[in-house]
């Protein structure tokens, strides 16, 4: 079997801007990121019982109390056919105050209602109006969905882990937390994250992939969806989604931060997704805050600090957006790896020797 890796371990690059230290969304300072991962049982499904393959991933904008220390947020909603929780306030009020929580269709709400214990228990919150946010993807093709399987402690594993000093480390990618029985171009799916770091910012995204089709899958401009050859995926799909989390410490207005979130859907486009009618193609963003706008434009170029609108400098921070996104996702398909779920189905790993084999046939030697 072939290790599976990042595409940049294969010399996969995507754009001109450098990577923060892990290549992940914890590259933003205070960052976080746990998951809970939730894999026994083999054969026919048995509702209730299993074959379970699902989870939980959380990531918090920082250690403390975000009830208490709300950070800016922002929502893109390109296509809604989806079942998350809490984003209308936060689109309304600019602010999200809890982790941002991914899991299974299903087991929507019952994390939301665990993130509400996790305030009493853990944090000593007790206010009547906390908006958990959840987001989801539908990984029924390979887990017992209407089980429901993730419970109040898998839900706190999750955030306790995002709220350790490994939570903002590197950050475990593919068949992990809420991306574990996910589908992506018809390949298994799955969690992957990426950053850029460029004239003293950060931005970093995190992915949980379950959309596409194989046929359409390009990797850094490069039709791969076309050429590679595998067996064809057994057990219909049942979502055809991904949920996008952009974080940045650069100190945006949610107006501003909502037009970044918008340019991580030019990141899934790249990678060959038009967003099908089904899809529910979700971006939260959120911003630490911690490096001022006017420390950027000190160091930028004349032009940018005499723009009539202010705003010229946000290029860079789409820019940013867009490619680390769209490496996000093929990390999310290189680090996953073949699962076999309710009744025999079937997804499998992206086979990344022959991706080698086809970018070299296209002129594109890689490592």
């Amino acid at each position: 079997m072939t290790k599976r890796v990042r595409a940049r371990e294969i010399g996969i690059e995507f754009g001109f801007m450098e990577t923060g230290r892990f290549n992940a969304i914890t590259d933003v300072e205070g960052v976080g990121v746990g998951h809970a991962t939730l894999i026994h049982g083999d054969g026919p499904l048995k509702v209730g019982e299993g074959p379970v393959r699902t989870g939980v991933t959380a990531i918090v904008p920082h250690q403390g109390n975000p009830y208490e220390e709300k950070v800016t947020g922002a929502v893109e909603i390109f296509n809604a056919y989806g079942k998350s929780t809490g984003l209308p306030q936060v689109m309304h009020m600019g602010v999200i105050e809890t982790p941002i929580m991914l899991t299974d269709t299903l087991n929507t709400w019952i994390v939301a209602d665990a993130v509400l214990d996790y305030f009493r228990e853990r944090y000593d919150t007790t206010s009547p109006s906390i908006n958990p946010v959840v987001g989801e993807t539908n990984g029924g093709s390979l887990n017992d969905s209407f089980g429901r399987h993730v419970r109040k402690k898998h839900v706190f594993e999750a955030i306790d882990k995002a709220r350790s000093d490994k939570g903002m480390g590197p950050v475990e990618e593919g068949n992990i937390g809420g991306g574990t029985p996910m589908t992506g171009y018809d390949f298994k799916g799955g969690i992957g994250t990426s950053s850029r770091v460029h004239e003293g910012f950060t931005i970093g995204a995190l992915v949980q992939l379950n959309c596409g089709r194989r046929e359409d899958l390009r990797i850094d401009g490069v039709a791969v969806g076309r050429e590679v050859v595998i067996p064809p995926p057994k057990g219909e799909a049942t979502g055809c989604s991904i949920m996008m989390i952009v974080a940045t410490d650069l100190n945006l207005t949610c107006r501003q931060l909502w037009k970044v979130a918008r340019r991580a859907v030019l990141g899934l486009a790249r990678t060959g997704s038009y967003s099908g009618v089904s899809s529910g193609d979700f971006v939260i963003a959120f911003t630490t805050g911690k490096k001022k706008v006017e420390d950027l434009l000190e160091t930028l170029p004349e032009e940018y600090r005499r723009d009539p609108c202010g705003e010229r400098f946000l290029g860079l921070v789409y820019r940013a957006a867009a490619d680390a996104t769209e490496e996000a996702i093929i990390n999310a398909l290189f680090k996953a790896e073949t699962m076999v779920g309710i009744n025999g189905n079937i997804r499998y790993a992206p086979p990344i020797d022959q991706v080698k084999e086809i970018f070299e046939r296209h002129g594109r030697g890689l490592k």
